[in-house]
Order: C-alpha cells, then structure tokens, then sequence
C-alpha cells in the first residue's frame, strides 16, 4: 500500500450493479398509501417488449422526455441525438425533430420496481420517478473506498469489507482509540499515491482512517480523516479525534466522520481532516529533520 520508502506501522489499539432482471417480465404494484414509495403490491406485469421499447438503441439507458424518433418511426434519447449527427443509427434517415409522444405516455403509465430491489429496496415507482429515486436510494451500493486505485468494486458494507480485507489487504482492528506512527526517509519528496488506510470496527460499525501525503502547490501537505462506511445521516451519530504532536509541540482535530458516500477525493481536498504542514511535522519529528516521524493518535465516539 505504500511507496518503498514509507511505512505505517500500528503501535496500539484498543480496540453500478444491478441486481438479476428476469428475462421475461418485471413485476409492478399498485400505489399504496405514499404515492412515491410503496411496498410491492402485484397487480400486473410490464413485458421485456416494452422495456426494450423504452432502451436507446445507442447508449441501451432508459428514455425520458423529450424521446426523439425518425420518420421511421426508430427511436433515440434526447443524449444521444447530437452524437449520432442527427442521423437514425437503425436506419441512417434524418431525425429532425420529431417527438414520440406515444411512447411518452406510455412510459407515464408504468410503475416499476427500484433497481437496487435486490438490494433490499421494496418500492416501487413511476417511470418517470424511478431514476430520481435510484439515485438517491438507501439500499444503492457503496462504491470501494480503497483510494490507492481506481477500484471498480460496488457492493454493501459487509461485501466491502471482506473486499478490504481479502483483495486490499488492509489492516483490520477492533476498537475506538488507535496509535500509529508515519515515517517517511525523505520528508522533501512526496508523491500523490503515498497513502495508508486502516479500517476500525466499533460501535457494531466500520470506520476508515486515511493518512497521506500529497502536493499542494510547492510543497506537501500531510492530512489524516475518518469515513463512516454507511451514509450520511448515520454518519453524524458519531464524532472522532486525531491527535500529532512531539518535540513540545501538538495539533488536535476534531469533527464528524464523512460517508464513503463521498469520494476519498471529495474529503481530501475539501481538507475536512487533521492537515499538517511539511515544515510543522519536522518539529513534530525532532532530530535533524531528515526524517519524517509523525505518531497519530484518535478516538472515535458515539453521540448521546
């Protein structure tokens, strides 16, 4: 996980993927109750025909309004009219600026289940609602929070987890309070890859503690942060602490853990984390400043 010249070692703790469609027909219910979700409720069935119906031929995503077709009668999402020069990609006639209105409708009458049912979600929504709710579902999977690649990897907390621990080879530990030393040979050279993660469990949670170098402007910068492996309004239940210091001096940071709802990227360079000048870990590190030695200590707590 880190370059040749850095180690991280733990000194003391105390520890989009969709789910199978069937081939032949997708099952639909009946509102009840709330109009925008709804437990499913069968009353009858929307054929593969008229999913297919309702799939751009050029990028194979669902239609919504405005639905273009040609005079012909094939049709194409309003994204990609402009990529394919205004020219039917099924029978290569002009397009112009014809409307499906037909298909519009019936689009409108359906209602359809999320997604992500497979998942856990138990709604069911209107055509034309269901891709807002998708984006904003509960049951919609985490993407890895693993940052030292561009992990494809999508799946719920536990499938994450054993993902950390299998494929990443990330350092598993129980408990709140944790202790770790940074040490890098060369504090005057920093690469943007030099990162560490080490994933707590607490509170029957899982947290994710990054410590990493990176450019800013000139010179490195240093910061450590939690992310809260769940979403966001769980997140704020609970509140940690980082602790650097040495040679007389220290840095303390308090704050919220962020979701990995929001990118390893998205927190580091908001710099919502412990941050630490090049020049201020040298006084943390003592010595003849040739080195970097920074100790981390937290706590992670739940609120009342």
């Amino acid at each position: 996980m880190a370059s040749s010249n850095l180690f991280f070692d733990d000194i003391r703790s105390k520890v989009d993927v969709d789910p199978p469609q069937n081939e032949e027909s997708t099952d639909v219910g009946e509102l009840v109750n709330d109009p925008g979700q709804t437990t499913l409720k069968p009353n009858g069935t929307v054929s593969s025909s008229v999913r297919e119906l309702l799939e751009c031929p050029v990028c194979l995503n669902a239609m919504y309004p405005p639905i273009h077709q040609c005079s012909n009668g094939h049709t194409i999402c309003s994204g990609c009219k402009p990529r394919v020069h205004n020219r039917c990609p099924t029978c290569r006639h002009e397009l112009g600026n014809i409307r499906c209105l037909a298909l519009e409708k019936v689009a409108a009458s359906l209602e359809l289940p999320c997604k992500y049912q497979g998942f856990g979600c138990i709604g069911i929504y209107p055509y034309y609602s269901k891709l807002k709710h998708e984006s904003q579902c509960a049951y919609r999977p985490y993407n890895c929070p693993y940052a030292g690649s561009e992990c494809s990897i999508m799946g719920d907390i536990p499938y994450l987890v054993a993902h950390l621990k299998d494929d990443h080879k990330v350092d598993m530990h129980n408990g709140s309070t944790f202790n770790h030393r940074y040490v890098k040979s060369n504090p005057h050279e920093v690469e943007n890859a030099t990162w560490m993660l080490t994933v707590f469990s607490c509170f029957g949670q899982y947290f994710c503690l990054h410590f990493e170098a990176f450019q800013l402007g000139m010179a490195p910068v240093y910061i450590a942060f939690l992310r809260f492996m769940g979403d966001d309004n769980e997140a704020k239940n609970y509140s940690y602490s980082l602790e650097v210091g040495g040679n007389g001096r220290k840095m303390i940071w308090q704050g919220v853990p962020r979701s990995i709802r929001d990118s390893h990227r998205k927190v580091r360079d908001s710099f919502d984390g412990l941050i630490i000048q090049r020049n201020m870990a040298l006084f943390f590190s003592g010595g003849d400043r040739k080195e970097l030695k920074l100790r981390v200590t937290g706590r992670i707590w739940k609120e009342q």
